[in-house]
């Protein structure tokens, strides 16, 4: 059985997804263990008490040292994978270095990544250079935004009328099914 940690800043739609699969026997051997949050008026933190999930803030505000205590949390709870869902705050070499840590980014990498790249500014970027194509990239975490190998990609067509709105809508529901098949294959 492998410890899933999730981090997420805010609302935690994906905690939402994972849950369901796993109770409904789609993601097998894997245990949701842990949420971290970096905020604390974060949904999230609210989804991981319903689920009966344990949850921690670690922020400067708690503590002088987030990533010190970021990394105790993990390793106490012997965590084998992280998900990042929506985590707002880079992450230390010293997780990337003793976890495996996963991404969803919601745009086809290396095409609008890195620092800044998150969220609606993605679908506004998108759809600012014509493009035909979008996506979900499930990728490993290292040193660099956007930059670790890449364990899928699942695309869709962009519509001639397409906002950044409904872009993300579309890329969100996509991002359920990329971030269980990357923990399927995560696992294997």
């Amino acid at each position: 059985m492998m410890n899933l940690a999730i981090l997420a800043s805010h609302n935690g739609s994906t905690l939402d997804t994972l849950h369901s699969a796993i109770a409904n026997g789609i993601l097998q051997n894997i245990t949701l263990s842990l949420v971290i949050s970096n905020n604390t008026d974060a949904k999230v933190l609210l989804k991981a008490k319903k689920y009966n999930i344990t949850a921690h803030v670690i922020n400067a505000n708690n503590t002088p040292d987030p990533d010190k205590v970021l990394y105790t949390v993990l390793k106490n709870a012997k965590i084998d994978i992280i998900l990042l869902a929506g985590y707002m705050k880079k992450i230390p070499p010293a997780i990337t270095q003793n976890f495996k840590v996963i991404n969803s980014h919601p745009a086809l990498l290396p095409k609008f990544g890195g620092k800044g790249m998150y969220g609606r500014h993605v679908h506004e970027a998108v759809i600012a250079a014509n493009e035909s194509l979008s996506g979900v990239t499930v990728h490993e975490v290292n040193e660099n935004y956007d930059e670790g190998r890449i364990i899928l990609q699942k695309s869709l067509k962009i519509a001639k009328d397409e906002t950044a709105e409904s872009l993300e809508k579309r890329i969100k529901e996509l991002e359920k099914i990329a971030v269980i098949e990357g923990l399927q294959q995560c696992l294997k």
